[in-house]
Order: C-alpha cells, then sequence, then structure tokens
C-alpha cells in the first residue's frame, strides 16, 4: 500500500531548490490551468481549481492574488486536515471586460510551509452577444419538483446570426429557444430552461451550449447551478475521523435531517474498523445523532469506505465517504 508523504518527506522537499521545494504544494492540484473558451457578454464564466490536502499535516491558504482585474478569485475552504478538500475559484469578469484575457492566479500557502502555486486562466469575451442573466441560478430544490428559468439572448452586427440548436451537459437539463425578434442587425432570442422532476438530489454545476451558425463562435456556454434537496439529509457528506494511534478508539457523528419525522432503519459499512450506534434512531425523529466509532488496527495508513444510511423516507440509501489514518512509520 502506497504512502502520502508525512512532514518528514516535506522537509526533505524544502531542504531541496526553491523550485524542486514547491512541487509538494503543486501536488494539491489536478489541474493549473483552465480555458473558458469564447463566453458571451454578460454570462457568468467560473472555474473551480479543487486542492486536496494529500499530506498528515495541516494545510492553510493564507492569500490568493490574481494578475489580471478581469479574473476574480476567492477561496473556499482554506483550511484543510488531511484529506479534505477547497477549491481556487476563478470568475471571469465578463460585464467589465471584452475579447482575449488570461491571467495568473497565485495561491500562498502558509502551512505546512511556505509556498505558491501558479494557476492560470485565459479566454475571450464576446462583444457581440451577451446573456441576461449571466447564468441560470436555481437555488436550492426540493426534489421531484420541476423548475423553468427564463434567459434573455441578444446579437449585434448581423441579423443573419442565429441559434440553431442546444446541447446540454445533464439530461436532466432542457431547453427551448424560441426567436423574439431580428431587426437592423439586432437578432434577440429567449432561451426557456427546464429541470425535469427526476432530477436526483445534489447539487448542479452544469452548463447548457446554445449552437449557433457563427463560424467564428458556434457555441456559447451558459452555467446551470443549484442544489436538489432531498427529503432526507446527511452531514458531514465527508467523514474524517482523524489520525488514530494504532488500537486507538475515537468517535465521531453524522447528523441525519428531514422534513418530517422518519426512522433510520439501518447503518452499514463494509470495513469491520466502523461501528456505529443506532439504539436511539428507531423512534421517528427529524434529527438522527448517528455515532461512528473507529478502532485503527495496527498497520499505518488510510483506512476508507463508503457508510451507507437506510432510512423509512426513501429507497435510495444516502452515502457518506469515512476515512482515518492510523498513525506509525510513512
Amino acid at each position: 500500500m502506497s504512502r502520502k508523504i508525512g512532514l518528514a518527506g516535506i522537509v526533505i522537499l524544502l531542504a531541496c531548490s526553491n523550485c524542486f521545494g514547491q512541487e509538494w504544494a503543486r501536488k494539491l492540484f489536478k489541474t493549473t490551468e483552465h480555458d473558458f473558451g469564447a463566453v458571451a457578454q454578460g454570462a457568468k464564466a467560473e472555474y473551480k481549481f479543487v486542492f486536496e490536502n494529500i499530506y498528515l499535516e495541516d494545510l492553510h491558504v493564507a492569500n490568493v492574488y490574481t494578475s489580471c482585474s478581469c479574473t476574480g478569485v476567492r477561496v473556499e475552504n482554506p483550511s484543510l486536515k488531511t484529506y479534505e478538500r477547497g477549491a481556487i475559484v476563478a470568475q471571469f469578469n465578463t460585464d467589465s471586460f471584452l475579447g482575449r484575457r488570461g491571467a495568473t492566479i497565485t495561491v500562498v500557502i502558509d502551512r505546512p510551509f511556505p509556498a505558491e502555486v501558479q494557476l492560470h486562466v485565459r479566454g475571450f469575451i464576446r462583444g457581440d452577444v451577451s446573456v441576461t442573466p449571466g447564468s441560470v441560478e436555481l437555488g436550492s430544490i426540493d426534489q421531484g419538483r420541476e423548475v423553468n428559468w427564463d434567459l434573455s439572448v441578444k446579437h449585434v452586427g448581423d441579423d443573419s446570426w442565429r441559434i440553431v440548436g442546444v446541447k446540454s451537459s445533464n439530461p436532466h437539463i432542457s431547453a427551448q429557444v424560441v426567436e423574439k425578434g431580428r431587426y437592423h442587425g439586432q437578432v434577440a432570442y429567449e432561451v426557456k430552461v427546464h429541470l425535469d422532476e427526476d432530477a436526483p438530489a445534489g447539487y448542479l454545476n452544469d452548463r447548457l451550449l446554445l449552437l449557433t451558425n457563427d463560424q467564428q463562435g458556434k457555441e456559447i456556454p451558459v452555467l446551470v447551478e443549484g442544489r436538489i434537496l432531498p427529503g432526507v439529509t446527511v452531514s458531514p457528506s465527508l467523514l474524517f475521523i482523524g489520525v488514530v494511534q494504532p488500537g486507538q478508539t475515537t468517535t465521531k457523528q453524522l447528523v441525519v435531517t428531514g422534513k418530517t419525522p422518519f426512522r433510520v432503519l439501518n447503518v452499514s459499512c463494509g470495513d469491520e474498523s466502523f461501528q456505529f450506534d443506532t439504539s436511539s434512531a428507531a423512534e421517528p425523529k427529524k434529527l438522527h445523532l448517528i455515532p461512528v466509532t473507529f478502532r485503527a488496527g495496527q498497520r499505518p495508513g488510510k483506512v476508507a469506505d463508503t457508510i451507507r444510511i437506510e432510512t423509512d423516507r426513501s429507497e435510495t440509501k444516502h452515502e457518506v465517504s469515512a476515512y482515518a489514518v492510523v498513525a506509525g512509520e510513512m
């Protein structure tokens, strides 16, 4: 079983050249570049550079800044324990800039050791096409509910310009295009976006592609964002037990909530290192606290599995990724 680099490994890296000493930090990111492509004026263009703390030491992002005001930037979850994830969110400022743009984003890390990582974004903001509003913001939706949303798309400079189709990255999201006017080089469309009732619970971070007859820019991306809420929710969705000494026992809690009283029928996991106390979950309640006890074995390394929770409100089992790190020589 492979082992992640611990404190001693980072010390060795830092003892090397400055360039090589930053490599441990770059390994946190799966990708360091993103191309937004051609986006409409006013459209929301956002990308998340996801990073994961693959080390045993706590990680902290102290600052993040960008080389160009054409790109805004923020940090999600700047403080991470082992195997937790965060994101550097880059957003093109399509309301204020036009043309080809790019930016270098510098991520400043101060723990466990100082380091910097540079991320890169680029794209082309079109001045002849606008989208209002800039994205489909569905918000929080109860599962099983249909939702409709209207967008306005305008093109200036060529009255032969057309939207000829729509492509969706999500099978539960569709759109209908209705031409509203064509006059003196200006073309207006209404795009009717539909989320069907069969969409599964979870976060929506998808996009529609408006297909055009424009040879210079055949596709116009439109973000679709929201969250579909199930009748029962479990938190946290990722349960980190911690770094545990061999033979040690430690306990964390899962919080299971519903809009109406419900019962927890069963909690299971394939790894016997994880045990559960469901003695108080038989009575219908809107909130159940499920203790999760982990008993570390003698072998050091990461122990991970999926916890499945069954309730009387749905045939679907709720899943939580759970993991712990058994301390020892790395």
